[in-house]
């Protein structure tokens, strides 16, 4: 523990000194930081998809750095300071399990998910006291779908057995046909995105992460196609000018490389 505490303190004593002495780190603002933060974000979510345990590691000291930024500027604006930060986070975490700091016996992890929603509307000094409303409104829209049914599901909306959603999928699609036949450009939209909703609820209810599973076909799609192009290349074809048999046969064999 010593030495996590040495390294954090050298980390705060680094922040200081840049804050102090560097001209690009003197300019930042939380809205200068946050498109960077983002970023940063995204791309330990990238490392973690790779499982590529060096580089979690320095995502994860990256994102650091902007927690300790933001917590030094507001310690500037005297608003906050990252003991504030951390002081907060642990009362937080004391007071939303109480199945390990107090009384409340839990049976399993979505008992423990019900509770965190609840006590969290309980919370005091809250503006608001909805389900859905700590959802960021910017967040991408399949992982705001995920968080939201999370949310829901953390109060008891949900379904009983997960096999249960199937038939919602199913009516979905066939809602998604029947609009297909119309010709309607915005039902047609709106049941696609019913579609998806859909799914992103059975993939929740099955343990699954949606943006994760999509995000793993993404970059398979990418491999087998680069390979796709690659092997066209070496014979001097154009893709352009290939059938989507030529096109499956090389598609075929990079699965097989897999």
């Amino acid at each position: 523990m010593k030495d996590k505490l040495e390294a954090f303190g050298r980390l705060l004593e680094i922040m200081d000194e840049l804050r102090e002495q560097c001209p690009w780190d003197r300019e930042q603002t939380f809205e200068s930081l946050r498109r960077l933060t983002i970023e940063e974000t995204y791309e330990l979510g990238d490392a973690i998809l790779q499982a590529d345990l060096q580089e979690i590691k320095k995502e994860l000291g990256d994102l650091l750095l902007h927690i300790v930024f933001y917590a030094k500027i507001g310690s500037e604006q005297k608003a906050f300071d990252i003991s504030d930060v951390i002081n907060s986070l642990n009362e937080k975490l004391i007071y939303r399990h109480p199945h390990i700091y107090g009384e409340v016996d839990v049976n399993n992890a979505r008992e423990v998910e019900q509770n965190w929603e609840a006590l969290k509307l309980k919370e005091k000094g809250r503006k608001k006291k909805t389900v859905l409303e700590g959802v960021p409104a910017s967040l991408p829209a399949l992982v705001k779908a995920n968080r939201i049914q999370e949310k829901a599901s953390g109060v008891g909306f949900d379904w009983d057995h997960p096999d249960q959603v199937w038939d919602k999928v199913k009516e979905e699609v066939n809602e998604l046909q029947h609009e297909l036949t119309e010709n309607n450009r915005d039902k047609i939209e709106a049941e696609f995105g019913d579609l998806f909703f859909a799914m992103v609820n059975a993939a929740r209810l099955y343990g699954i992460d949606p943006e994760a599973a999509l995000e793993r076909t993404n970059l398979k799609f990418i491999q087998r196609f680069n390979y796709l192009e690659s092997q066209t290349l070496k014979k001097g074809k154009d893709l352009k000018n290939m059938s989507l048999s030529e096109m499956d046969h090389y598609w075929e064999e990079a699965k097989r490389m897999e």
